[in-house]
């Protein structure tokens, strides 16, 4: 059972999140939610939470079944997308989002491409989850099987969905998702986006992890 420090720490983060998203752009109003793993808990929004002004009583506690086990407020109406992610992948939060640039491709694409090499921290070309009622459990199943070896995906007509190891990745990833939607469509603006080959992701992947790239590590000595 998660400790009582461990369950306000994450119903105060989870909070912060929320903020922190709106203030990006990324939560409007309403429309977004949020959940982060508390031992065998799940930390989530509540429904019909305005995210800018999200506190941590607005944050609400619930078991694998969803039912509320600590907070006021009835969970998001998306509760059964989270608890099924954080169930069956190795996340410990996920994030849902209206982001506007996002949510634009969603209305176009298929397959958002891997147009740069920042976006196999996602997991590659993100795939677009067909549409499905919010809150349905169709859609709930389509992100869980989408998210297979990966850590974000579209939702055709909708928003996105990206995960995390812990909740500062998932929100990280929400963010670089929606940077690499911008660049995408600003390039089609252009013209016709060239993404990077199999061949040219492999040698990235490699080069990354012989440099440690993406990590801090200490200088070497002169």
């Amino acid at each position: 059972m998660a400790q009582r420090s461990d369950i306000l720490a994450a119903r105060t983060s989870v909070a912060a999140a929320c903020r922190q998203l709106a203030e990006q752009g990324l939560f409007i109003g309403t429309a977004g939610n949020l959940s982060m793993r508390v031992g065998d808990l799940v930390a989530v929004t509540a429904t019909g939470l305005v995210l800018a002004q999200a506190t941590p009583d607005d944050i609400s506690l619930v078991d694998a079944t969803g039912t509320v086990v600590e907070g006021e407020l009835a969970p998001t109406s998306e509760v059964d997308l989270h608890l099924g992610v954080l169930a069956h992948h190795q996340a410990g939060a996920v994030v849902h989002t209206h982001a506007p640039w996002g949510t634009a491709l969603s209305l176009v694409l298929d397959e958002l491409p891997c147009v740069h090499y920042q976006q196999l921290v996602l997991g590659g070309a993100v795939p677009v989850v067909p549409f499905a009622v919010f809150g349905s459990p169709e859609l709930a199943a389509s992100v869980d099987a989408a998210l297979t070896g990966r850590q974000a995906v579209l939702l055709a007509n909708h928003g996105t969905v990206t995960t995390g190891s812990d909740l500062s990745a998932a929100v990280q990833n929400a963010v670089l998702l929606e940077w690499v939607c911008a660049l995408y469509a600003r390039a089609r603006g252009v013209g016709e986006p060239r993404p990077l080959s199999p061949a040219d992701q492999q040698a990235v992947v490699v080069a990354a992890t012989a440099r440690g790239y993406g990590r801090t590590h200490k200088a070497t000595p002169a």
